[in-house]
Protein backbone atom coordinates (compact mmCIF):
# COMPACT_ATOMS: atom_id res chain seq x y z
CA UNK A 1 0.00 0.00 0.00
CA UNK A 2 1.42 3.38 -0.99
CA UNK A 3 1.41 6.10 1.64
CA UNK A 4 1.11 9.78 0.90
CA UNK A 5 4.33 11.70 1.38
CA UNK A 6 4.70 15.22 2.76
CA UNK A 7 7.66 17.42 1.91
CA UNK A 8 9.29 19.16 4.91
CA UNK A 9 12.39 21.23 5.41
CA UNK A 10 14.89 19.46 7.66
CA UNK A 11 18.02 20.96 9.16
CA UNK A 12 20.86 18.60 10.02
CA UNK A 13 24.48 19.27 10.85
CA UNK A 14 26.99 19.19 8.00
CA UNK A 15 28.93 16.34 9.62
CA UNK A 16 25.72 14.28 9.81
CA UNK A 17 24.96 14.96 6.15
CA UNK A 18 28.53 14.15 5.11
CA UNK A 19 28.51 10.89 7.02
CA UNK A 20 25.18 9.83 5.49
CA UNK A 21 26.52 10.67 2.04
CA UNK A 22 29.66 8.58 2.67
CA UNK A 23 27.40 5.70 3.62
CA UNK A 24 25.30 6.22 0.45
CA UNK A 25 22.21 6.65 2.61
CA UNK A 26 19.10 8.33 1.19
CA UNK A 27 18.41 11.02 3.82
CA UNK A 28 14.63 11.08 3.24
CA UNK A 29 14.34 7.30 3.52
CA UNK A 30 16.60 7.27 6.57
CA UNK A 31 14.51 9.91 8.36
CA UNK A 32 11.27 8.08 7.50
CA UNK A 33 12.74 4.82 8.84
CA UNK A 34 13.87 6.51 12.07
CA UNK A 35 10.45 8.12 12.51
CA UNK A 36 8.75 4.75 11.95
CA UNK A 37 10.97 3.21 14.64
CA UNK A 38 10.35 6.07 17.08
CA UNK A 39 6.58 6.12 16.53
CA UNK A 40 6.19 2.34 16.61
CA UNK A 41 4.40 0.70 19.51
CA UNK A 42 6.76 -2.29 19.42
CA UNK A 43 10.20 -0.82 18.65
CA UNK A 44 12.55 0.70 21.18
CA UNK A 45 15.64 2.81 20.68
CA UNK A 46 18.58 2.39 23.05
CA UNK A 47 21.69 4.53 23.33
CA UNK A 48 24.68 2.32 24.02
CA UNK A 49 28.45 2.55 24.08
CA UNK A 50 30.40 1.78 20.89
CA UNK A 51 31.58 -1.50 22.46
CA UNK A 52 28.00 -2.59 23.16
CA UNK A 53 26.96 -1.60 19.64
CA UNK A 54 29.78 -3.68 18.15
CA UNK A 55 28.81 -6.68 20.28
CA UNK A 56 25.13 -6.23 19.38
CA UNK A 57 25.92 -6.06 15.65
CA UNK A 58 28.02 -9.25 15.83
CA UNK A 59 25.41 -11.22 17.76
CA UNK A 60 22.38 -10.04 15.80
CA UNK A 61 24.16 -10.73 12.49
CA UNK A 62 24.22 -14.46 13.31
CA UNK A 63 20.71 -14.54 14.77
CA UNK A 64 18.17 -16.21 12.45
CA UNK A 65 15.41 -13.75 13.41
CA UNK A 66 17.48 -10.62 13.98
CA UNK A 67 16.74 -8.62 17.08
CA UNK A 68 13.46 -10.48 17.65
CA UNK A 69 15.57 -13.26 19.20
CA UNK A 70 16.86 -10.76 21.74
CA UNK A 71 13.49 -10.05 23.40
CA UNK A 72 13.57 -12.79 26.08
CA UNK A 73 17.06 -11.68 27.10
CA UNK A 74 16.01 -8.04 27.18
CA UNK A 75 13.02 -8.92 29.39
CA UNK A 76 15.34 -10.76 31.78
CA UNK A 77 17.76 -7.81 31.86
CA UNK A 78 14.88 -5.42 32.58
CA UNK A 79 13.63 -7.71 35.37
CA UNK A 80 17.13 -7.78 36.89
CA UNK A 81 17.38 -4.01 36.65
CA UNK A 82 14.00 -3.60 38.37
CA UNK A 83 15.05 -6.03 41.13
CA UNK A 84 18.17 -3.93 41.71
CA UNK A 85 16.15 -0.70 41.95
CA UNK A 86 13.64 -2.30 44.31
CA UNK A 87 16.45 -3.42 46.62
CA UNK A 88 18.00 0.05 46.54
CA UNK A 89 14.67 1.66 47.38
CA UNK A 90 14.06 -0.83 50.20
CA UNK A 91 17.50 -0.02 51.61
CA UNK A 92 16.76 3.71 51.36
CA UNK A 93 13.46 3.14 53.15
CA UNK A 94 15.23 1.22 55.94
CA UNK A 95 17.88 3.93 56.26
CA UNK A 96 15.23 6.64 56.57
CA UNK A 97 13.27 4.58 59.13
CA UNK A 98 16.39 4.19 61.29
CA UNK A 99 16.82 7.96 61.44
CA UNK A 100 13.28 8.53 62.75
Amino acid sequence: MSKDLKSVCLMIRKDQYDQLQQMNVNVSGFVRDMLDDRLSESNIILNVSPETRTLYDKIISISPNGDEDMEPYLREALKNMLDKYIKEMQQLHQDIAKKN
